[in-house]
C-alpha cells in the first residue's frame, strides 16, 4: 500500500530511511515513551482503557498465543517498518508537500489513528502515538528512529498480550 500511495504522491517510500547506528540508537531510546504509555493502559483505572485492553487481549490473544516468540518479533518489526512508511514517509512527507509540516503531522497521525479504531480510544491513543512518531520523524530527517521506536513498542505489546492472554485462558 505504501508503494501505491508513494507512486501516486511522486515519493519513493523508502528514500528518508536513512538508517544509521545513530538513527537506530535514536529509536531504541525513543520507544521509552511510548512503552510508559502501554504500561500506563495496562495500569490505568480509566474504563474506557481498560475495555479497550480487555478487547485487544480477547481479540488478538487468541491469534498471537500459538506464535513464537521469534514470529512476535517479525510481526513486530514488520508493522512498525510498514506503518511508518506508509503513515510517515508517503503519508506525511507527501501532505507537508501541500500544507505546513506541522498540518501535515497532524493529518497523518489522524489517519494513523483512525487506522487503529478498535474503539474510540485506541484511535486517540494511536493517534497521540502517530504524533510522536511523526514529530520524531521530522527531527530526525529519517523514518529509521520512529520505525525502530514503533517496531520495538510493537514487540512489548505483543509479547504482553501474549501473556495476558495466557494468564487469563490458563495456558
Amino acid at each position: 500500500m505504501a508503494w501505491a500511495a508513494g507512486r501516486w504522491f511522486g515519493i519513493l517510500p523508502l528514500d528518508r530511511l536513512h538508517a544509521t547506528p545513530f538513527t537506530f540508537g535514536v529509536g531504541i531510546v525513543a520507544a521509552v515513551p511510548l512503552l510508559l504509555g502501554l504500561r500506563w493502559t495496562l495500569t490505568t483505572g480509566v474504563n474506557s482503557v481498560r475495555r479497550l485492553v480487555g478487547l485487544v487481549v480477547e481479540q488478538l490473544g487468541p491469534l498471537l498465543a500459538p506464535r513464537s516468540p521469534l514470529e512476535l518479533v517479525l510481526l513486530a518489526a514488520l508493522a512498525g517498518f510498514a506503518e511508518e512508511i506508509l503513515f510517515r514517509g508517503v503519508l506525511q512527507a507527501g501532505l507537508a508537500r501541500a500544507m505546513p509540516e506541522s498540518v501535515a503531522l497532524v493529518v497523518a497521525s489522524a489517519a494513523f489513528g483512525l487506522a487503529h479504531f478498535i474503539t474510540p480510544a485506541y484511535a486517540v491513543l494511536a493517534g497521540l502515538a502517530g504524533l510522536y512518531l511523526g514529530g520524531l520523524f521530522l527531527l530526525q530527517g529519517s523514518l529509521a528512529a520512529p520505525i525502530v521506536a514503533h517496531a520495538v513498542y510493537d514487540i512489548v505489546a505483543l509479547n504482553y498480550v501474549v501473556r495476558l492472554y495466557r494468564d487469563q485462558s490458563g495456558q
